[in-house]
């Protein structure tokens, strides 16, 4: 990560928390033990850069991958086996009380062996178990409160429609992680929401969008919304830009052109705009698309639908300067070949941020 982007950040969104979400998702990775999740294997910093070193991924993304087949989009066996592996990560993920917020093809990596890594965690959050004082206060909110809600729906309604599509308010903070009771609860009575505005903006959901509050539910959105990429090249709600964009993912339905399939149907369901009648984990799992499903044997797999050749030759002694020459180069690029291609990416497809 460069620090200079950081400082940019920073001064652009007068935010004080950007250090703060580097350490965060430092002492995330530092938790994971999952085969599908990267492993911290080191830690680096220097003026100019943070870097945290994790296995390396020979297959590239999963958004580059897809860019390479014929019609730029995947079978329904090939979207299966990825859909599960992904449906153990984020489910990992929930376990330990982490909502990760920015589920797209370019944060889902190729291993070795073919299975997937989820990557990239600066924009998840740790959202706690209410306290018993929180739930017995649901019901009846004080007084500042309710006005406090009302004026910052009113704020996020005017806010999400214009063009940079950020809301400057929110009542959250970054809680440290802890120990979470991995017994399944029921969300919208047991977990407290989160208010931030975040995302990426063709895979946010629409309560980030509303500004209602928001829980484990939107990792479950975005994940229909890569389903639907991989099966028809394309996102549902692309607009001409952001503004576009929002008022699609909180007014339109999902084209879902074709035969009527299981899969067509998971994504429908996923794609609900009400959290609270969204399909969950134990519905995905148990849906049709997945029938057959062995979910306890899916990572002793040895031949994925794709098997990278590693192309890399390996280097040892890499000094700090380095890793400074490369880091600047992913975020600020030179070269005109694929420079620009990267900056158009990374512009289009922004992720946003407000604490």
């Amino acid at each position: 990560m460069s620090k200079a982007l950081i400082a940019q950040k920073r001064t652009r969104k007068k935010d004080e928390e950007e250090y703060g979400r580097v350490s965060f998702e430092e002492e995330v990775l530092r938790r994971f033990d999952h085969a599908l999740l990267p492993r911290l294997r080191g830690v680096l910093e220097t003026d100019k850069v943070i870097a945290f070193a994790i296995d390396y991924c020979h297959g590239g993304t999963l958004h580059s991958l897809r860019k390479k087949q014929t019609e730029k989009m995947f079978s329904d066996d090939t979207i299966r086996f990825y859909a599960v592996e992904l449906v153990l990560a984020l489910e990992y993920l929930h376990e330990l009380g982490i909502v990760y917020r920015d589920l797209k093809p370019e944060n889902v990596m190729i291993q070795e062996n073919g299975h997937i890594m989820l990557v990239d965690f600066d924009l998840s959050k740790k959202l706690n178990p209410k306290s018993p004082h929180s739930l017995s206060q649901n019901s009846t909110p004080s007084p500042n409160s309710e006005k406090r809600s009302r004026k910052q729906q009113r704020l996020t309604r005017i806010y999400s429609f214009c063009n940079s599509g950020i809301s400057p308010w929110d009542s959250d903070s970054e809680p440290a992680l802890s120990t979470v009771d991995s017994v399944r609860r029921t969300e919208s009575d047991s977990v407290e929401k989160s208010n931030s505005f975040v995302g990426t903006e063709e895979y946010v959901a629409p309560e980030i969008l509303s500004g209602k509050g928001h829980g484990f539910s939107v990792d479950w959105w975005s994940y229909g919304i890569l389903l639907y990429e991989m099966l028809y090249g394309t996102t549902p709600f692309k607009g001409l830009n952001r503004k576009e964009t929002f008022y699609r993912i909180l007014t339109k339905e999902p084209e879902l052109t074709g035969e009527k399939t299981a899969l067509r149907d998971l994504i429908s369901r996923l794609l609900e705009k009400d959290p609270d009648r969204r399909i969950s984990l134990e519905e995905i799992k148990g849906h049709d698309f997945f029938k057959g499903v062995k979910w306890d044997k899916v990572l002793q797999i040895a031949r994925p639908p794709y098997i990278p050749t590693n192309e890399v030759e390996n280097k040892v002694g890499f000094s700090k300067n380095d890793v400074e020459v490369f880091v600047n180069e992913v975020f600020f690029p030179t070269n005109d070949d694929d420079g620009v291609e990267n900056r158009e990416h990374n512009k289009k497809n922004d992720d946003f941020l407000i604490f």
